[in-house]
């Protein structure tokens, strides 16, 4: 009737009637972004051949909230089971030795305990960041495929979950007479971790490792100019100085096989809480910065930076001459290095609080960093509020003072106040990256407005160069 058969299959939805018009609807349009799949078959449609119509399947997409629910589920649930696993394997050991073989399994597992509190944190701050108006990947001058805060997350979630599954795994292993295997624990998870941070192919964020890794080389050896990347993440690190010397304790006990073993109770060990190589390491972070700041001195020849210096220089005598108490006459400690010790930890907690304040931060108005370009309620509950200031001030001055304790060998007696006390250092400088970055940020702005200022003709000039009767 309407010029040619029309050969489909027998179970297609578009049959139509003998002898009715066809109508032909665009299903796609219909259906949407919705429509995952589409199936074409090709039929005779008054003589065109090629003429098709789509069969449509449509894929089921769990809903992202019921994936998140369901990853929460997961995550506690693993919680529970080490926690639960952890719990019993504990109880398993007899009481004089528990406390001791704790505080060992602590010793392992706190440094990347809070690496991992640090990241989590880190993410938190490139969120408000990205919610804000600061560009902060401006500020560090990062590639284009830098990672966002999502990318922190799911990194700190991986490591939220690798570090307490090893240590359940060495608690089990130990509480249940495996100590060679316990003892391989702590030692393959260090491995893993310098592995994947050199690894040399372009997996895993290769070229945020390869950036982390660079900075930290320029760190170390200050030979180019500093870039605020340089110090930033300088400054980061001697919030972590306790890291590094539980790390460097860790690594020699893996070194000299004394992991999951009682040789390392002595104080006096090579490995033992009286080495002196542990206030060597602590005071690398702040020396690393004070010759960043010599290193700038050198090259814009400004006077504050010598006053930066002089900041991180007052560190040395906290760390020094508490280690001191484990080398000198009980006398001799009592009566002059204490003092001093004191005398030079109050310098450092005020000087550094004064530095804070005024240098690193900018407080003449109320911070922008938490004005979201869309509305929030941590927005509405942060911006503009004055506790915050308060907040801020009061606990950057009571942690400052606190700091000390985690500097100084001798008072390390109760390895869960050290843990606290560095975890509340990591916390202050996760306050402290909100202003210091925005004040980075306002100051680029500033000097970004002062050279288009001076690129802009005058009133002057643009008459000038408009009149025609000018001589040039």
């Amino acid at each position: 009737m309407f010029g040619g058969p029309v050969a489909a299959p027998i179970n297609s939805p578009h049959l139509r009637k003998s002898g009715s018009r066809v109508v032909v609807s665009d299903i796609g349009d219909e259906l949407g972004n919705g429509v995952e799949n589409s199936h074409f078959h090709p039929i005779e449609v008054n003589g065109l051949k090629n003429a098709t119509i789509p069969m449509v399947t449509v894929a089921i997409v769990p809903s992202p909230i019921l994936l998140w629910r369901l990853k929460v589920l997961l995550f506690l649930v693993w919680g529970f089971i080490c926690s639960k696993i952890g719990w019993h394997s504990v109880m398993r050991m007899s009481v004089d030795l528990r406390d001791l073989f704790l505080y060992e399994a602590f010793l392992y597992y706190n440094p990347l305990l809070l690496v991992t509190t640090m990241v989590w944190l880190w993410g938190i701050n490139l969120w408000v960041f990205s919610q804000s108006n600061v560009n902060y990947a401006k500020i560090f001058d990062l590639h284009q495929n830098h990672l966002t805060h999502r990318e922190i997350w799911k990194c700190a979630t991986w490591m939220t979950i690798i570090v307490p599954t090893s240590m359940t795994a060495y608690l089990y292993l130990y509480s249940h007479g495996e100590v060679s295997l316990a003892a391989s624990q702590p030692v393959l998870l260090y491995f893993a971790v310098v592995m994947i941070l050199i690894f040399p192919f372009d997996i895993f964020y290769f070229s945020s490792r390869y950036y982390l890794l660079r900075t930290l080389w320029r760190i170390i050896i200050p030979l180019q100019a500093i870039t605020f990347s340089d110090f930033f993440l300088a400054d980061i690190l001697t919030s972590m100085a306790k890291v590094f010397s539980d790390l460097e304790r860790s690594i020699c006990r893996m070194v000299h096989r004394q992991v999951a073993t009682i040789a390392w109770f002595e104080a006096d060990s090579v490995c033992g809480s009286h080495s002196i190589a542990i206030p060597l390491v602590l005071v690398l972070p702040y020396l690393f910065r004070f010759f960043q700041c010599l290193r700038q001195y050198k090259d814009t020849s400004e006077r504050s930076t010598l006053l930066n210096a002089l900041k991180y220089s007052t560190a040395v005598p906290v760390i020094f001459l508490s280690a001191l108490k484990y080398h000198v006459l009980h006398d001799s400690w009592t009566n002059f290095y204490r003092p001093l010790w004191l005398l030079s930890s109050v310098l450092n907690s005020l000087y550094s609080f004064y530095w804070d304040v005024t240098r690193d931060w900018d407080l003449s108005g109320f911070t922008r960093t938490f004005k979201f370009n869309k509305s929030h309620l941590y927005s509405r509950l942060l911006h503009g509020r004055t506790w915050v200031y308060f907040w801020v001030i009061g606990s950057n001055l009571i942690l400052r003072c606190t700091w000390t304790y985690k500097l100084s060998a001798h008072l390390r007696h109760n390895y869960l106040t050290v843990f606290t006390i560095a975890a509340l250092e990591i916390f202050r400088r996760f306050q402290w990256i909100f202003f210091r970055v925005e004040n980075e940020w306002n100051k680029m702005n500033s000097r970004s407005n002062i050279q288009l200022s001076m690129n802009d003709p005058t009133n002057e000039e643009v008459k000038l160069l408009s009149s025609n009767d000018h001589d040039v």
